[in-house]
């Protein structure tokens, strides 16, 4: 066995066993959801660069973030041109990824702080811990270039192979729990048995095996890529590609709107940089 994917291996493992212990359950119902209180946490600022896997933040009302291992993994698959070739890529610089989508919460406070111009509507579904939709990815970088201001970080979107090795968490299966969908541990249109059609809180659901939340479902996660129709050419060290059709970006995880297909760890699409869709969100990351 390679020894990234075997470090890569021990770390999900310890951190699945670690989840199952704290909470005593596998996947919440809808029931249960409705009645959990959001989730809030009481950890210190990072210090010292955070260890794999360590949660953090770099202030008290700035996003979690986790620590993401350093490895390599095959990135892509053959089930769609848009995701082929098939390729390795090697994750060999240290980084951050939210651990949740961005919440209204926290796009809340960049408008606030004149940081956002654009505050989007709810669409009823509620603010607070509930993603932001309806946001572009011009609009996203306003929120990393107003986190890096606040915070002296450097803030960004992830690349489309940061997300996708995040997402995998070490897997190579089309889902990081496994090769086919299991109703409960995501949302999207085929995620229950009668489907929601709107976002769910962040952590909803349990965490993949890097601690990440919603990686599959509920929105669209807008990343730094500029859209090419195929990986032929695509960087292998975890960049982000700056060249292509850079009017146009990807998007990643799949929304409550996709059919299961769209929320494999492989699926892919865009969007032009500048639209705004009510399925659309982003998660953010950090260079450590």
């Amino acid at each position: 066995m390679n020894p990234h994917h075997r470090t890569i291996s021990l770390f999900v493992i310890g951190l699945s066993t670690f989840w199952v212990a704290a909470t005593g359950a596998q996947s919440p119902t809808l029931a249960q959801q409705k009645n959990q209180p959001p989730a809030t946490s009481t950890m210190p600022p990072a210090t010292a660069s955070p260890d794999p896997g360590e949660i953090f933040r770099d202030c008290p009302d700035c996003p979690e973030l986790v620590a993401i291992p350093t490895g390599e993994f095959k990135m892509g698959s053959e089930e769609t041109p848009y995701e082929k070739p098939v390729h390795r890529v090697v994750i060999a610089n240290s980084f951050a990824l939210g651990r949740h989508e961005v919440t209204f919460d926290e796009w809340d406070l960049c408008v606030a702080s004149g940081g956002c111009r654009f505050r989007p509507d709810d669409r009823g579904w509620g603010r607070g811990n509930r993603p932001v939709v309806d946001v572009s990815w011009d609009d996203a970088q306003q929120f990393v270039a107003w986190l890096s201001q606040k915070t002296g970080k450097k803030y960004r979107l992830p690349s489309e192979a940061e997300w996708e090795y995040s997402a995998r968490a070490g897997t190579e299966t089309p889902f990081w729990w496994g090769r086919s969908l299991v109703k409960g541990v995501a949302n999207c249109e085929d995620c229950a048995e009668a489907p929601l059609r709107r976002t769910l809180p962040t952590q909803s659901f349990r965490p993949n095996g890097f601690g990440l939340f919603d990686v599959a479902g509920n929105v669209a996660e807008w990343v730094e890529d500029c859209w090419n129709d195929t990986y032929k050419g695509a960087p292998t060290n975890g960049s982000a590609w700056t060249s292509g059709q850079c009017q146009q970006r990807s998007l990643r995880g799949g929304s409550f709107a996709s059919k299961a297909s769209l929320i494999r760890s492989p699926a892919r699409f865009r969007y032009d940089q500048d639209v705004r869709y009510y399925a659309n969100g982003f998660r953010i990351a950090r260079d450590l």
